[in-house]
This record gives C-alpha cells, sequence and structure tokens, in this order.
C-alpha cells in the first residue's frame, strides 16, 4: 500500500498543520510516513507545498510529478501550480476561493479565477471544489478551511486512516480553546463532501 498527497496553500492558511497531522495520524496508525515541505519566501501569502508519503517501500520524501494520489488544495491558483503532482485518475480537492496576490491588486497581472477552475477540471479526472471562505465561517473562524478540508478528505475510502484517527491528530496540534470550533469544522468538511 501506498499513498502519496500534495497539500498545496500560500503562508497564513494552515497547510503545514494539516500535512502535520495526516502524518501524524498515519504514523498513529503504524503506517510509514515521509513528508516534506516547500515554503516560499514570504511568511504571510507566500507559496507553501507538503508532500506527505504513505505506506510501504517508500523511495524519498517528495512525490514524483504525476505520482500524487490527492492533491489538496487550499487556494486556487496554488491548487492551479500543483497539478503537474497529480497522477492520472488522482484526487484533487480544493478551495474554489482565492487569495488576490499583492500584483493582481496593483493591476501588474491577471487573477482569472473561472480559468482556473476550468483547467482544474480539464486536467483531473476527479475535482471537488469547495467554498472554504464560506464553510470556515460556519465553522466559527475565517481560518478554519484547513481542517474543513482535512475533514473532507477524510470520507475518501483511498485514505488508509479512520477519520477519528485524524481529527485526534489534529486536536493535538491545535491549542485547547480551539480543539471545539476544530472538531466543528472537520465535521463540516465531512458534510460539504458527502454533499458534493
Amino acid at each position: 500500500m501506498k499513498l502519496d498527497v500534495v497539500i498545496s496553500g500560500v503562508g497564513g492558511q494552515g497547510s503545514i498543520l494539516a500535512s502535520r497531522a495526516l502524518a501524524d495520524a498515519a504514523m498513529a496508525s503504524g503506517l510509514n510516513v515521509l513528508t516534506s515541505e516547500v515554503i516560499g519566501m514570504a511568511q504571510r501569502e507566500g507559496p507553501v507545498t507538503s508532500h506527505i508519503r504513505i505506506g510501504d517501500d517508500l523511495c524519498g520524501a517528495l512525490i514524483p510529478d504525476r505520482e500524487a494520489d490527492f492533491l489538496i488544495g487550499l487556494e486556487l491558483s496554488e491548487t492551479v501550480r500543483g497539478l503537474g503532482k497529480l497522477k492520472p485518475g488522482g484526487t484533487v480537492i480544493t478551495s474554489e476561493s482565492a487569495i488576490i496576490p499583492v500584483s493582481v491588486q496593483l493591476g501588474l497581472s491577471k487573477y482569472d479565477r473561472e480559468a482556473y477552475i476550468r483547467h482544474i477540471r480539464e486536467q483531473a479526472e476527479k475535482a471537488i471544489f469547495l467554498d472554504l471562505e464560506n464553510l470556515s465561517l460556519q465553522a466559527g473562524n475565517p481560518r478554519a478551511g484547513n481542517v474543513i478540508i482535512m475533514g473532507a478528505l477524510s470520507t475518501c475510502p483511498e485514505l488508509p486512516l479512520k477519520p477519528e484517527q485524524l481529527l485526534r491528530s489534529i486536536l493535538r496540534l491545535v491549542p485547547e480553546k480551539y480543539k471545539e470550533m476544530n472538531t466543528r469544522a472537520f465535521e463540516i468538511g465531512r458534510q460539504a463532501m458527502e454533499a458534493s
């Protein structure tokens, strides 16, 4: 058994917490895990990509191009950037929300949200789009998208983890005062995935 997951986002979205929770849950389930993180130049809003490799006969922490079973996208353009990692038949679970770069705000470049969505649909056989912005507000915290998308991932039968194990790992990594909100966010993600 081998499962490769890429998580793409920007700084400040919690993609590192999501990847560490996924790795922790896999290790707690007795599975082998290798991880790698690439963090952009800016602490906030720079690109962040995590590779999580779970299973047997793992060769290196970096997932080769076209071998990821899942591409988890916390930001739409970063999902597009990560598409080269997705294997044929792989699954994309992504936010349909955008974080508009400064260059776009200054009029130096464009951010074509609809073109990004079309491109993801053309490139991925299975693509699920979640409104993480609205779902985060339902959870009670605008920055809960990372846990919501982990809840969504936990519904996938290919994931060799029980949902409660993944949630336990998330709750181990967050401060006590955020545990209830994160439990709610995880369940909202599961419900959103089942409704899609």
